[in-house]
């Protein structure tokens, strides 16, 4: 229900600062995975997936993920998507604790792209378990353009946070 003393499409949300920037910054340096919001191509309904994360120089975000997920084929016809960074700690309420939402757009990156080979070292650097698999023909390095950031920093902390300011 929404409330009757705010106007009805007055923005809750306030701009960053450099203590929110940094916070946001600190949650994508630290995050290894990611809550994927996609739009399923048969249904266009909603779907949700936890993929690997890691950061981009270029587009702010990048993952690697195989041909054979659902997300892969929702991610090829509806590019648009949005992750969730950010975990609870061991203790108190859950949603007292920050979190980043990050809406962006997916690009797939070409197995002969020029840029693939530092995309590879970088991620193997901070995903070293994926060294098993990061090869197979069926994975891809997708980039993940952001182009807004909304910290939840707990309880009317939330913030818009400019793209540019996301990306390292």
């Amino acid at each position: 229900m929404p409330d009757p003393a705010l106007p009805p499409n007055q923005d809750r949300v306030r701009p960053a600062e450099a203590a929110e920037i940094a916070q946001a910054r600190g949650l994508m340096q630290t995050a290894r995975f990611a809550a994927l919001a996609y739009s399923d191509p048969d249904t266009t309904n909603p779907g949700i997936s936890r993929i690997a994360f890691g950061l981009d120089p270029d587009a702010g975000a990048i993952t690697l993920i195989s041909a054979l997920s659902q997300h892969f084929a929702a991610l090829c016809v509806q590019p648009a998507c949005a992750l969730l960074v950010g975990e609870p700690g061991p203790k108190g309420d859950p949603l007292t604790h920050p979190r980043l939402m990050l809406q962006a757009c997916a690009h797939f990156v070409a197995a002969d792209d020029p840029t693939r080979g530092a995309l590879r070292a970088r991620w193997l650097r901070d995903h070293p378990k994926s060294a098993l698999y990061v090869d197979f023909a069926d994975f891809a390095f997708v980039r993940l353009s952001i182009s807004r950031g909304l910290l939840n920093g707990g309880f009317g902390r939330a913030f818009n946070i400019p793209p540019e300011a996301l990306r390292s």
